[in-house]
């Protein structure tokens, strides 16, 4: 354990005596150039290795409703009250269409409307009905 904690503190020391000086200049060309050592004839600056660079401050953060315009808030509830709507509308087609499907499956003598009188479908309407009715679960319901 103890070996331990001197390899520990010999590996954090090395580190930062490995970290040597750093120096940046600008050539002529506009140019940012780093190197190890100080360029010949020209200006530089040194920068420092061992310390971590200074982080930006973080920006605070304002709660979600105080950020938004009032009457972008309610923009945005009539959207998501129109949303749900349209949701619901939805949801209550596809259970129709399912229970629709289950009957034109499930008794093959039905009976219609058509025309303004009742009578019984034939297996064609009926198979005709019940592509429709998967058509529209396919196209409509998840």
């Amino acid at each position: 354990m103890r070996s331990m904690i001197l390899t520990s503190l010999l590996f954090t020391l090395s580190t930062t005596a490995m970290a040597g000086q750093v120096y940046t200049w600008v050539d002529k060309q506009g140019v940012s150039h780093f190197s190890e050592l100080p360029p010949n004839g020209q200006a530089s600056t040194i920068i420092n290795t061992a310390t971590p660079a200074p982080r930006p401050p973080a920006s605070e953060k304002l709660p979600p409703s105080q950020t938004k315009d009032p009457e972008q808030e309610t923009i945005e509830r009539k959207v998501q009250h129109e949303v749900a709507s349209q949701e619901a509308k939805r949801r209550e087609f596809c259970e129709t269409v399912r229970t629709n499907l289950a009957q034109l499956e499930n008794n093959p003598r039905l009976r219609a409307q058509i025309k303004g009188e009742m009578r019984r479908l034939t297996e064609e309407e009926r198979q005709a009905r019940i592509a429709e009715a998967k058509k529209a679960i396919e196209h409509s319901c998840r």
